[in-house]
């Protein structure tokens, strides 16, 4: 269980060492002499663990048969309601205890003398002077005081027959406004000089010294003048809080699933520089901890545990900082050739904005955050540039300097592209096993299986040989099935996608023997012709197309057993092929004259696979425009070709309408266009 902000009760959740030093504040208490009672301080920074200090020595003193009452004065607001309250909540606890419950009702007795009035009779008027007006209202207050007198007589003598003193524990005045601390140390100089009472009263010496300086006299000199011992908290060893932040770190992430990948070369750096300088005291830790663990477990691994912790500290210590990280994610993940020469001045402003947030005291803090979590907008304090090919890398380590993985910190929303990354990281994992690959990558929506290819390309220096067979069968045979879609001026095709994966695989193996060896095994594997004929293309030496990874000889062997495999294939196979006329086009002009010639079926499919297939869109962008103009054109010179003449192409054409496929009439129209005489030229 991640701890909460609570002290601690019992010596053995002490961490910090502090149970002997409370024991002999313990013995030094009962050791004063208390016959005209006592006041004692226990000073320390909020959350330095005052009130653990306390519940540790009041361990010692209830071994010891010490009565402790507890009264907290930030439940109370209000002069008169935290007099009134102080009695009634003593004298209830003194009740509880047989021994001390005739005490109790004296000391109600005593508090009713005060109740109705707002005053103390310390500092200033008795009372408002809009109430001291009129003469019964004084009357009632003579009477009053004059029973205060005999009612505190009482208390003092049943206090001091006492064997042992009653301790009174006043804590959480750090959490007081300024008037309140002020009616509360009033509260403790009126009834402190009761005998057999001591006080213990935890505070913030500096916060309540302000609250107590008024007009040229200072808060101390006050303070002084009610307390007759103060003990300031040792302050916490450095070595010691940090282990208790590793700690609070592995407690708090014990039960979270997938923390994320820890970095450990990143978190010397990043817990000197950004955490622990905003960390204090045992409360910070707890803060820490328990924020830690809830985010963890909400991110579920996607984003890289360094940086989470290190955001973590940043949103729990430095919220204006926080707050502010989302207005400037641009600035802060925007590589340097990103915006090449253009002016990124407004860049610079939103982390200087950061910066200022900061304020002094925490401004290398937030340097620091800057340097180590995102590079990219360290180059505006004058660190180095960093271009776009970091990215990669950063969204495979799941950091924040990528604009994707910060907004799912801040967010909690995984966009599309990232959904893709985190695919293609789990596509990844099965690139070993066919079977595994090939089941998951069909599980996935095709539409998004373009995006999740080309992110395989961010593993390419993991790829190994066992990878090669595997996942090139299983992408090329998925190749034909991906979906066109509207793509923008310059976003590669889905076939350049996959060839640039494939292409990545086998040059892994580094030894064309290797390769040969691989594309063998490889090639009965494909499903399709494209397929075959895009492994051929990439491993082959035909000029600006093939990158030479096999012998020659060999590529040309393959290629003309590819060649024979195209002239007998069957009408039906070659009608579902997605690329036949790419197939049919390099059949025909790579072949060796000895090769029979490439005869096209008459068949009404086949003259509709090739149209559709010799079918492209062509993407114009004017000047000063962002708009994407779209317009369908024919290969129709490649058409022709294959067809040896137009003749022929017109005639098939004639004889597809004539069997009225449906659905292509929009197609049907364009080849007419061309069968009249129209080029695209001509618009």
């Amino acid at each position: 269980m991640v701890p909460g902000d609570n002290p601690i009760r019992l010596p053995q959740n002490d961490v910090l060492g502090r149970t002997k030093t409370a024991r002999s504040f313990s013995v030094q208490i009962l050791s004063l002499d208390a016959s005209e009672g006592v006041a004692i301080g226990v000073m320390g920074p909020w959350g330095s663990g005052k009130t653990s200090f306390v519940n540790l020595a009041r361990v010692h003193l209830e071994e010891a048969g010490v009565p402790i009452l507890d009264f907290n004065p930030w439940m109370f607001s209000g002069a008169e309601q935290l007099v009134e309250s102080f009695f009634v909540e003593l004298s209830a606890q003194l009740r509880l205890r047989p021994s001390l419950a005739g005490i109790g009702k004296d000391l109600e007795d005593y508090g009713e003398a005060f109740s109705g009035m707002g005053w103390l009779p310390l500092v200033g008027p008795w009372i408002d002077r809009g109430r001291a007006a009129t003469g019964i209202l004084a009357k009632i207050l003579r009477r009053r005081k004059e029973g205060a007198g005999e009612r505190r007589a009482k208390v003092a003598q049943a206090l001091a027959a006492l064997e042992k003193p009653i301790v009174v524990v006043l804590d959480d005045i750090d959490r007081l406004t300024t008037s309140e601390i002020r009616d509360t140390f009033r509260l403790v100089r009126l009834t402190a000089n009761f005998p057999n009472v001591i006080y213990i009263v935890a505070f913030d010496r500096v916060r309540v010294e302000e609250a107590l300086a008024e007009q040229r006299i200072p808060g101390r000199d006050y303070l002084e003048k009610i307390l007759q011992v103060g003990v300031d908290l040792p302050a916490i060893p450095a070595q010691v809080l940090n282990t208790q932040v590793f700690g609070a770190i592995d407690t708090a992430l014990s039960q979270v699933e997938d923390p994320g990948e820890f970095d450990e070369s990143s978190w010397p750096d990043v817990f000197m520089e950004i955490i622990r300088p905003l960390i204090s005291n045992m409360r910070d830790v707890r803060r820490f901890s328990a924020a830690l663990h809830g985010t963890a477990r909400d991110l579920g691994g996607q984003v890289a545990l360094v940086d989470v912790l290190a955001l973590e500290a940043v949103r729990v210590f430095l919220p204006d900082v926080f707050h502010h990280i989302h207005d400037a994610i641009e600035s802060l993940t925007t590589s340097a050739s990103s915006y090449g020469r253009v002016d990124s001045t407004h860049l610079k402003k939103q982390v200087d904005l950061l910066i200022e947030q900061a304020g002094p005291d925490h401004r290398e803090v937030v340097e620091s955050l800057i340097e180590r979590l995102f590079p990219c907008g360290h180059r505006h304090l004058g660190g180095a540039d960093y271009g776009g090919e970091w990215k990669t890398q950063w969204l495979r380590e799941r950091r924040v300097a990528h604009e994707d993985i910060l907004r799912v910190y801040l967010e909690r929303v995984v966009g599309q592209g990232l959904l893709a990354f985190t695919e293609a990281e789990r596509a990844w994992a099965r690139m070993a096993d066919r079977a595994a690959l090939d089941s998951y990558l069909r599980g996935l929506d095709p539409e998004r299986l373009q995006d999740v290819f080309s992110f395989l390309e961010t593993y390419e220096d993991r790829f190994a040989p066992e990878h090669v067979v595997p996942g090139t069968v299983v992408l090329l045979n998925l190749m034909p099935e991906l979906p066109e879609r509207k793509r923008g001026m310059f976003e590669p095709t889905p076939r350049l996608i996959v060839a640039r994966v494939v292409l990545r695989l086998l040059r892994s193996l580094g030894d064309a023997g290797e390769v040969e060896t691989a594309v063998r095994e490889i090639l009965p594997e494909l499903l399709t012709l494209s397929a075959k004929l895009e492994l051929l293309t990439l491993i082959g030496h035909r000029e600006g197309a093939g990158q030479r990874l096999i012998p020659e000889q060999s590529a040309i062997q393959l290629q003309e057993d590819w060649r024979s495999e195209v002239r007998s294939a069957q009408v039906e196979t070659l009608a579902e092929e997605a690329e036949i006329l790419r197939i049919f086009l390099f059949a025909s002009r790579e072949a060796e004259p000895a090769e029979p010639p490439l005869e096209i079926a008459g068949l009404p499919q086949i003259t509709l696979a090739l149209l559709q297939s010799a079918l492209s869109e062509v993407r114009g962008q004017a000047m000063g425009s962002r708009a994407v103009s779209r317009s369908h054109r024919l290969a129709w010179d490649v058409l022709t070709e294959l067809y040896r003449d137009e003749d022929t192409l017109r005639e098939r054409i004639h004889e597809l309408k004539s069997a009225q496929p449906e659905g292509v009439d929009d197609l049907l129209q364009l080849a007419d266009k061309y069968l009249g005489g129209w080029r695209p030229e001509d618009d």
